[in-house]
Parts: structure tokens; C-alpha cells; sequence
């Protein structure tokens, strides 16, 4: 297996197997346990023979080793291990009950514990004032039942590696939408969960006449009361625009294409939204990586048609077995999962064959291949599909399905297509993730020595030397978050097919995830991403393209627009998208949800104490691109009531400070407070603590320094602030960095949005 040392290093922190923290196996012998965990299914459950079952290991053992073709994590990380559950994710239902709630919160756990990820719908919870017939008191709403399931998440790591993921989502026409909508929007709260809104045909078309619509009680089906439906349309933008959620499911599209409509109505989707369930459904995916299904001929580069259908006939007949190797961790979802035996076989590696076929991300070119190949991967899944259902019998449920007629053919599995955000295995593979373009051709990364490596991007590096335009110069441009347009003597049609993500209209990120939204059975897991500079109207059209164009939901990024910084551009560009001018915050829907600034990982201290009258303060004020950004305030003992008293008013002055609040309008205000005594004479004496205070930073404001007492300068470490936007003679705005943060895991700037979660191009780290 062909493996860069990031992939190696992603392997060894999360994969391979470990004792008392010591790594036992290579690779290899990973890949190997997941072959013949999967292979056993072949004689334990079916009728292979020994002989025959290790054949079909050694095959999925080459596919993987190959590179051609890896399962979802958890199917990584626990095959032929003590855990052995290896679904990726899961839909549980939440009824109107506290039992319900309860009960699926505690399964949710056990999902967690193992590695899986899991989606609720809040939909079926009374609103928050309705009537609680038990005890005559009034329901909380679906909010405060999220905040109670983003807790437990938080106490629980996913098989020990990583936080859990969850997924929200509330119908448009439920009472409590609103609320709904902006519940990220500067809270700092739900941080464990994706959200979604799930939008109706029949509200669409409401927004596009303007007409009002009802908003419904779910526990006694009675209007509630009518909503203009542009109105929560623009919030819903509104919130997208500025905090990235919440994303939208077209929930009547995605029932439409619902395989087994007698079981129920389809109400959520796993995490990243690609993949939709009924309750108790699990679903098992896998990814083909496209970079390598191409062959070289005599008139060029092609797809290798032949090697991706026995690539995709060898994958679904795995993934088929995964559902009976697996450990479920409740019987109904066992029941539910083999009763359907939903299988998601997506791609990762689109964006290199486009560029190894020399078509352009944002060409009609490519998104007429898009629909031949994903077509083609879901013709040929099929017919695996029906092989094995001649092999081994339809799926039980087969019986009432939307294969149930006449002249098709008994399927295995009820789906066999999904795209996913393959997050850390497109890591392994060394190929981009999804159907995602590349998001930087080169970026910066430390190795255990403490050297600076910059990792390009290897079709870019082969291009650019075959051509002779690979310099240093060029290569610390782009790794600093450069453009190839900077670079005149670089043909034109070598800057179209190297095309990064922030360089694409995202009108073509969404025809993107239509042409493969045609011929795939569950959703495409795709994010849009707009620059900063981009306006609330930008991303509405997106939205209503998505609709127009048959997608099954849509999520959007704009750069600098979360709360907590998965992608940013440069510390100093961070801070105009954490401040809400007051123009834009009258004519937003949600006044008053001005986002603090995160924290970096350090800062510039200026250390300082104070005589008061209530003992000796000191004091710390923590600088940003040399402003006031935190202030720290001691005085008294631990516990008593001077240092809360203080404490609380440091915490306070430092929000003021990161939302953008003028210091010297702060020290105005805090400046003269009195006590009932006074420390020292005339008009620097210092009347109580919240003087003292206001002293101090009034000080600072005018004079920039601090002469009395010396001051004590803490050093920085941190890497250099990137420069603010700055809109090039194309009219496309430039960023350093790639729109790259700093990883918390290896601390480089390589951390990014990708697909509905964030990842780090450097070490692998995910919290997806």
C-alpha cells in the first residue's frame, strides 16, 4: 500500500491496533484484518467454502491494499476486533415522550461509544409553552431536549478517537422553527451537532409566491398560527450566511425516491446529510477512488470503464457482507438494517481525474462525465445487487419496495449508492475527498524535526516541472494561500484545470452535486463555498438553484462565518466577519447576535497591578494585532467574593472586547465608579476595583504603553497574522492560507471545511 507519511501518521493515531498505547500492527496487517473479518461472512453465513471464502478475502484485501476502494471508519477500525461495529451511521427516532427521548438518548451513547454517528429528528416534540397533560405544566420544546443530547455527546468519545457526530433537524412548518433557525447564531451552543432545516415542496413554493403557511402542532395536528414563508426563507439564509447553519433536506424529494415507502416516512439523515434513513436504520458505506480508474492509450488519458466495474462489483459484494459482520447495538436496528440491507457506494478522487483527463472542475465537460460515471457506478451496483439476490435472496423487505413490480429485478440491497464526505479515508487513499475539487495545490505542514515541509500537490508538481514553471517562488506563493493568476508565464489552460475550490462560481458547486445527485439513490454530501466578501442574496440563489436542479439538500460555507473558525483566512481577516456592522445587524432578522472572536492559541500580555481598596489587583490584558482582546483580574483569595465580583467583571469586558466593543468606551464606562473608600489623592486615586480597571485600560488606550510600573512583555509564538482580504484585478477575493485554520491537533495552518466537516490537510485530524 502507497502511503504518504500524513497517511501514515492518520493510520497509526486512529486505525491500527493498539496495546496499552503501543501499535502492534502495520498497515498492512490492518487492511488484512478487515479482509478476512469481512471474507468470514462468506462460509458463516452464506454457502462458500473455506477454500472459497479465502479467495474472496485476498480479492477484498487487493482492492484495498490497491488503493482502489476503503469501507467507512468504523469498519477500519473495528473488523475482526472486540467492538465489530461497523456502521457509520445511524437514524433514531424521537417520539413526544420523555420515555422516548430518554431511551433513544441512551442508544444514541451506545452508537457513540462505538464509533457510530447518529441523526434525530425533533420534529414529533410538542413546542416549547404547549400543555404537558401529566403534570399541567408547560413543554420545554425541542431545543431544550438538543441541549441535553449535545451534553451527553460531549462525555462520550467515539471508540475512544474522536467526539461524536449528530445531526438535527426540525420541519419547517413546526411552531418552533424560528428558534430553530438561529440556534447556532452566536451561541456557542449545539457545537456537537449538524443542523438542518427540513423544507417542503409545498413551502418552496409559498416562498416563491410569497404566500403565507401554516405552522403545525405536531402533538394535536392544529394550526398554530401562519408564517410568511419568505420570511423564514431569508432567515434561514440569513443564518446560513452568517454561521453556516442551518443546511436544508428538501424532505419530500427525499421521500419521493424512498425505497421502502410501507415502512415509514423518512425524517432525518446520518451527520454530513448524504445519507437519509428510516428510524433504527444503519447504513455501511465505502468509497471507489476515481483518481485511479484511468488508463493511458494512444490518444491520451481515458476512464478505465473495465477496472471500475470489477472495482464496483467487488465493493458492493463487501459491503453487502458488512451488514452481516457487523455488531448492532440494539435487535430493532439490527432487524431494520438486515431487513433492507441499504449499502452507500460513493467516490472520492473526482477532482484528480478531471485533471488527469485535463477537463476543467467548472466545465460542462465535467459535469457531463459526472453523470456518465456515477450513472455507470449505479447501473453496474445494481446488477451486482441482483447477482447477489440470485446468490442469496432479495432483501426481506423487498415485498412493497419501489423494485416490487413487474419486469425489474430482485435487488439485495434497497440502496447501493450514496456520495459521502470521505473525510479521513480519502486521507489513506491520497486522494481529494468526494466529488470536492482541490482546495489548495500546496500547504505547509511540521514534521517531527520542527523543519517547515511544504506538501504540493503531486499532479500540480508533475505539470508544473514537465512545463518548467516550478520555482520555489511559485510553491511559497501558493502554500501561503496564493493564486496560480499571480503567475503570468503559467499557460492559461493549466490555471483552468488546477482550479482550487475558493476559485469556483458556487452556482458549479451546486451543478456539481446535481449531475451526481441524478444517478445516486441516497444524497451527495457537497459543500458550497463562498468567499467572505459574499452577500446574503449569493447565497439565497444557491439555495433556490439547489431546489431548481433535483439536489437532496444543500449546505453552504462562507469564509469566516463560524462561530469557532473551522476555516479562516488569516487571524487579522477573521475579524471584520466576527463583527456585525450596524447596518447589517438592523437589517438582519436576528439583532443582537454579535459572535465573540475565537481565541488563538496565544497572546501578548501586558501585565500590570493596581492599588485598591480592597487589596492589591493585578492585572493582564491580552493583545490581538496589538488591540485589546482579554483581560485577566486577581485580587483576594480564590472563592471569595472580591474575586468573583472581579472575575466577572474581566470575563465581561473581554466579550465587550472580542465582539468588537471600542476598549476606550469600556474604560469610560467603568472609570469613576466609587466605594465606600478611596486608595491615594487627586485625580489618579483609585475609588474601587471597576476604577482600577477602567484606569488601566483607559491608560492603555491613550498612550498605547504602560510607563509605572515596568511593563513585563510575554513572548509570542504564534504564527505570523495573515493579511486581510484583498480583492485581486479579477474581482475574485484572495486570502492567505487557502482558507486554512490552524489544526488543534498538530497546530498548523492546514485545518478546513470539507463536506460538512472539518479535517486537517496536514496531520488528518478530523472532527468529522
Amino acid at each position: 500500500m502507497k502511503l504518504s507519511e500524513i497517511s501514515r501518521a492518520v493510520l497509526e493515531r486512529r486505525y491500527l491496533k493498539k496495546v496499552n498505547g503501543k501499535i502492534v500492527e502495520t498497515p498492512e496487517e490492518m487492511l488484512l484484518r478487515v479482509a478476512k473479518n469481512i471474507a468470514k461472512v462468506e462460509t458463516e453465513v452464506y454457502t462458500c467454502t473455506a477454500l472459497q471464502a479465502k479467495e474472496w478475502g485476498e480479492k477484498f484485501f487487493n482492492l484495498m491494499n490497491a488503493g482502489k476502494f476503503l469501507p467507512n471508519s468504523p469498519t477500519l477500525m473495528n473488523a475482526g476486533r472486540e467492538l465489530q461495529q461497523l456502521a457509520a451511521c445511524f437514524v433514531l427516532p424521537i417520539e413526544d415522550s420523555m420515555e422516548s427521548i430518554y431511551e433513544t438518548l441512551k442508544i444514541a451513547a451506545l452508537i457513540h461509544k462505538s464509533g457510530g454517528g447518529t441523526g434525530f429528528s425533533l420534529s414529533r416534540l410538542r413546542p416549547k409553552n404547549d400543555q404537558v397533560g401529566s403534570t399541567g405544566g408547560v413543554a420545554s420544546g425541542p431545543l431544550s431536549f438538543l441541549k441535553v443530547y449535545n451534553a451527553s455527546t460531549e462525555a462520550i468519545k467515539q471508540g475512544g478517537t474522536r467526539r461524536g457526530a449528530n445531526m438535527g433537524i426540525l420541519r419547517v412548518d413546526h411552531p418552533d422553527i424560528r428558534e430553530f433557525i438561529t440556534a447556532k447564531l452566536g451561541t456557542g451552543e449545539y457545537t456537537n451537532f449538524n443542523l438542518s432545516v427540513a423544507v417542503t415542496d409545498s413551502f418552496m413554493e409559498a416562498v416563491a409566491k410569497g404566500e403565507s403557511y401554516p405552522l403545525i402542532n405536531p402533538r394535536t395536528k392544529a394550526l398554530v398560527r401562519s408564517e410568511n414563508a419568505r420570511e423564514i426563507f431569508d432567515l434561514i439564509v440569513y443564518s446560513a450566511w452568517a454561521s453556516g447553519e442551518p443546511g436544508i433536506i428538501f424532505i419530500d424529494r427525499i421521500n419521493e425516491a424512498n425505497p421502502t415507502p410501507a415502512l415509514g416516512e423518512i425524517e432525518s439523515t446520518n451527520p454530513c446529510g448524504e445519507q437519509p434513513l428510516l428510524p433504527y436504520e444503519a447504513c455501511n458505506l465505502g468509497s471507489i477512488n476515481l483518481s485511479l480508474m484511468v488508463r493511458t492509450g494512444e490518444d491520451g488519458p481515458t476512464v478505465d470503464w473495465e477496472d471500475l466495474k470489477h472495482t464496483v462489483h467487488l465493493s458492493t459484494r463487501f459491503l453487502d457482507n458488512v451488514i452481516d459482520a457487523t455488531f448492532y447495538p440494539i435487535p430493532k436496528i439490527e432487524e431494520m438494517c438486515k431487513g433492507n440491507r441499504k449499502i452507500g457506494l460513493g467516490v472520492m478522487g473526482w477532482a484528480e481525474l478531471l485533471i488527469k483527463l485535463g477537463i476543467p472542475y467548472d466545465s460542462e465537460e465535467a459535469l457531463t462525465l459526472a453523470e456518465q460515471i456515477m450513472s455507470f457506478i449505479d447501473r453496474e451496483s445494481k446488477a451486482a445487487s441482483a447477482m447477489l439476490a440470485e446468490e442469496r435472496g432479495a432483501f426481506p423487505n423487498f415485498s412493497g419496495s419501489i423494485y416490487d413490480r413487474p419486469g425489474l429485478p430482485c435487488l439485495r440491497n434497497a440502496t447501493t449508492t450514496t456520495i459521502a464526505p470521505t473525510g479521513t479515508i480519502s486521507i489513506i487513499a491520497g486522494a481529494s475527498g468526494g466529488i470536492e475539487p482541490l482546495f489548495s495545490l500546496a500547504f505547509t505542514r511540521e514534521i517531527l524535526d520542527q523543519d517547515r515541509l511544504i506538501e504540493v500537490n503531486p499532479l500540480f508538481t508533475a505539470v508544473a516541472k514537465e512545463n518548467n514553471f516550478y520555482t520555489d517562488k511559485l510553491i511559497n506563493t501558493l502554500a501561503d494561500g496564493g493564486s496560480l493568476n499571480d503567475f503570468p508565464e503559467i499557460p492559461a489552460e493549466i490555471k483552468r484545470i488546477f482550479v482550487t475550490a475558493h476559485h469556483i462560481k458556487p452556482e458549479w458547486h451546486v451543478k456539481m452535486q446535481a449531475a451526481f445527485q441524478k444517478f445516486t439513490d441516497n444524497a451527495v454530501s457537497k459543500t458550497v463555498n463562498f468567499p467572505e466578501s459574499a452577500t446574503i442574496e449569493e447565497v439565497a440563489s444557491v439555495y433556490r438553484l439547489a431546489y431548481q436542479l433535483g439536489c437532496k439538500g444543500v449546505t453552504v460555507y462562507r469564509d469566516g462565518s463560524i462561530a469557532n473558525q473551522p476555516i479562516q483566512k488569516g487571524i487579522k481577516a477573521t475579524t471584520s466577519s466576527r463583527k456585525l456592522s450596524p447596518h447589517q445587524a438592523t437589517a438582519s432578522p436576528v439583532w443582537g447576535k454579535i459572535k465573540p472572536l475565537h481565541r488563538p492559541a496565544r497572546l501578548t500580555g501586558i501585565t500590570d497591578s493596581k492599588r485598591t481598596p480592597e487589596g492589591t489587583l493585578y492585572l493582564t490584558l491580552n493583545l490581538h494585532n496589538d488591540s485589546p482582546f482579554e483581560l485577566f483580574a486577581q485580587i483576594g483569595k480564590a472563592g471569595s467574593d472580591i474575586m468573583a465580583f472581579t472575575e466577572a467583571i474581566a470575563r465581561l469586558v473581554s466579550l465587550a472586547f472580542r465582539c468588537g466593543i471600542d476598549p476606550e468606551e469600556v474604560a469610560k464606562q467603568l472609570m469613576g465608579i466609587g466605594g465606600s473608600r478611596s486608595v491615594g489623592f487627586g485625580p489618579q486615586r483609585t475609588r474601587s476595583v471597576p476604577d482600577a480597571i477602567g484606569q488601566f485600560l483607559y491608560t492603555y488606550t491613550q498612550h498605547r504603553t504602560l510607563e509605572d510600573p515596568p511593563l513585563v512583555q510575554c513572548n509570542l509564538e504564534f504564527p505570523n497574522p495573515q493579511e486581510k482580504s484583498q480583492t485581486n484585478s479579477a474581482g475574485s477575493v484572495g486570502r492567505s492560507r487557502a482558507g486554512l485554520n490552524l489544526c488543534p491537533s498538530c497546530g498548523m495552518s492546514a485545518f478546513g471545511y470539507f463536506e460538512g466537516c472539518t479535517k486537517c490537510l496536514a496531520c488528518g485530524h478530523t472532527e468529522c
